[in-house]
């Protein structure tokens, strides 16, 4: 199941800080249990729960139950076809990331597992502000059972500023005794807040400084 990086969460948080986005947070209870699995699964009975007419008999999986590894998959989808039949759209590139356009309003939410983010964009009113996301919690609990972390942070109000995604690299040359390999180097920041970085042993032997560079730099880009 898809699942948003560390790093797509910094950048989602440092684009709301910079922006002066409204963050909140919420958590759906127990949200394996809301995803229906596609394959044929049994278990035991559970202790306590034993049929006594039929003891050699298991139970056939319905839900997906936590430690399968089809929960995570039947999670994901459960949630994602709820959201796009709500007017939601999904990330071309970031699967977690949905996407909601309302005239001049924009909500983005980000998907952990079971923990969501989500800031809206507006131009005046932090009043609109709070009512389309309390629409938004409304729309999740309706499916769900949920638990309102509130506001991760408080407005700050809109700037019409670009977005910057500024990138470092840098890479030594054959610094590794054994195996004579390179060492890169790397961060990302959004405007001046760092949100990835990096410090590892190339995988493949460089054959020049300038080969090492363009390693280290395309592994950065990759990111």
């Amino acid at each position: 199941a898809p699942v948003a990086r560390i790093e797509a969460i910094r950048l989602f948080l440092a684009y709301a800080s910079f922006m002066g986005f409204m963050v909140y947070q919420i958590d759906v209870k127990n949200a394996f249990l809301y995803g229906t699995i596609e394959e044929e699964v049994y278990v035991c009975q559970p202790l306590g729960f034993e049929d006594p007419d039929h003891p050699d008999k298991v139970y056939k999986v319905v839900k997906a139950l936590y430690g399968l590894h089809q929960a995570p998959r039947a999670w994901y989808e459960t949630l994602a076809t709820y959201l796009l039949e709500n007017g939601f759209q999904r990330g071309t590139i970031d699967q977690a990331l949905f996407i909601k356009k309302q005239k001049r309003h924009i909500l983005l939410v980000q998907i952990y597992v079971d923990d969501i983010i989500f800031i809206k964009k507006q131009k005046r009113h932090i009043l609109v502000v709070q009512i389309l996301c309390r629409s938004f919690e409304k729309l999740m609990k309706d499916k769900f059972q949920m638990s309102s972390m509130g506001e991760l942070t408080f407005f700050l109000g809109l700037q019409d500023s670009p977005f910057d995604l500024v990138v470092y690299s840098d890479s030594d040359y054959a610094s590794a005794s054994l195996d004579i390999k390179s060492t890169t180097g790397r961060c990302q920041f959004h405007r001046c807040r760092l949100i990835s970085w990096q410090c590892k042993k190339q995988k493949v032997v460089a054959t020049s400084s300038t080969e090492a560079e363009y390693v280290a730099t395309a592994s950065c880009y990759a990111q």
